[in-house]
C-alpha cells in the first residue's frame, strides 16, 4: 500500500519540485553527518577550492578524518557511502572479522567498514595509483587493521595495465583494468580472490565487496568454489562495460550457494540466511 502512495504521489508531484525536495534532503543528510560547519566549509572548498588540492572531511561515521580531491570523484562516492548509506544494510552483521574491499578507490568504504565493525580487518585494493596514494592516506590511521593492495582484482594471477579506454564518465571512480599484451609492461599484478586468501593467510571472508567497474565478469566466469568461504557480498554490477552482461555472470555464480539477496542504492547485496534480517534488507529477498 505505501508503495502504491508514493507512486501515486511522485506521479503528481511537479518534476521540479522532486528535484529541490530531492537536493534538500541530501543537503540535511550532509548536515547531519559533517555538521553545519563542516557542510559548508566542503561546498566552499568544492567551488572555489584549488583543483587537485586535499581538503579533510569528519565524518560522523568515521573514526577518523577523511581527505579528498578538488575535482575529482572523490565527495561523489562519499556521498554514496555515508550520505546516501549504500552499505546500511550491512550494519547490523555480527562477528565481522575480515573484509576485503575491491574497488576500494580513496578508501571511504574501508573507512566505514572499519569504524562499524571495530573488531574487522580489512584488505583493501585498488589499481589507479592516485586513488592508491589517498587510500593509503586515508587508512593510516586505522593501523594494522587495514592492509592496502595496488592491484586489479581479476580471475586469474595476471599482468594487468590500466585500461587507456573511457569509461563513463572517465573520472577517478570509473577506472578499468586490461590485461597486457606480450610487448607490453605491466602496471600491477591482477590477483585473483584465492590468491588474496593465500596471500594474507586466509580461510573466510566476512565480507566481500566489489566495485570493479565490470571486470567482476571476469572474477565469476571461472571457478567460484571460493564463493563457498564467503558469508556476504556487495557488489556493483557494471552491465553497461565492455566485459558483457555481468548480472547474468554474478547470479549464474552464486546460484544455488545459499545467498539471500537485496539491493541497497546500485549495490546487489547478498548473505547467506543465519546472516539476514528483516531490519538488514529492509525489503523482500529472494535466495540464489
Amino acid at each position: 500500500m505505501g508503495g502504491v502512495v508514493l507512486s501515486v504521489v511522485k506521479q503528481y508531484t511537479p518534476r521540479w519540485l522532486r528535484r529541490w525536495s530531492g537536493k534538500y534532503l541530501r543537503r540535511m543528510r550532509l548536515i547531519a553527518e559533517l555538521g553545519l560547519v563542516g557542510s559548508i566549509a566542503t561546498i566552499v572548498q568544492r567551488r572555489l577550492g584549488t583543483c587537485g588540492a586535499a581538503y579533510t572531511l569528519s565524518p560522523r561515521g568515521a573514526d577518523h578524518r577523511l581527505y579528498y580531491r578538488v575535482g575529482s570523484s572523490d565527495l561523489d562516492v562519499f556521498h554514496q557511502i555515508f550520505i546516501d548509506r549504500e552499505y546500511a544494510p550491512l550494519c547490523d552483521m555480527r562477528d565481522v572479522h575480515v573484509v576485503i574491499d575491491c574497488g576500494a578507490n580513496v578508501g571511504y568504504s574501508s573507512a566505514f567498514f572499519l569504524s562499524h565493525f571495530p573488531s574487522c580487518r580489512v584488505i583493501a585494493v585498488e589499481p589507479d595509483p592516485g586513488n592508491f596514494a589517498m587510500l593509503e592516506r586515508n587508512l593510516r590511521a586505522y593501523g594494522t587493521r587495514a592492509a592496502v593492495v595496488r592491484a586489479g582484482i581479476w580471475g586469474e594471477s595476471v599482468p594487468l595495465r590500466l585500461s587507456q579506454e573511457q569509461y563513463r564518465d572517465g573520472r577517478e571512480w570509473a577506472v578499468q583494468v586490461q590485461p597486457c599484451q606480450a610487448s607490453q609492461t605491466p602496471d600491477f599484478q591482477g590477483m585473483s580472490i584465492p590468491s588474496l586468501l593465500m596471500t594474507f593467510g586466509l580461510t573466510r571472508i566476512t565480507l566481500l565487496k566489489i566495485d570493479i567497474e565490470g571486470a567482476e565478469a571476469v572474477v565469476f566466469s571461472g571457478n567460484v568454489d571460493w564463493l563457498d568461504r564467503v558469508d556476504a557480498i556487495a557488489i556493483e554490477l557494471h552491465d553497461d562495460s565492455r566485459f558483457g552482461s555481468v548480472s547474468e555472470i554474478f547470479h549464474s555464480a552464486i546460484r544455488g550457494r545459499g545467498f539471500e539477496i537485496s539491493r541497497s542504492g546500485e549495490l546487489t547485496i547478498c548473505r547467506r540466511a543465519g546472516l539476514t534480517t528483516s531490519v538488514a534488507t529492509g525489503g523482500m529477498q529472494t535466495h540464489a
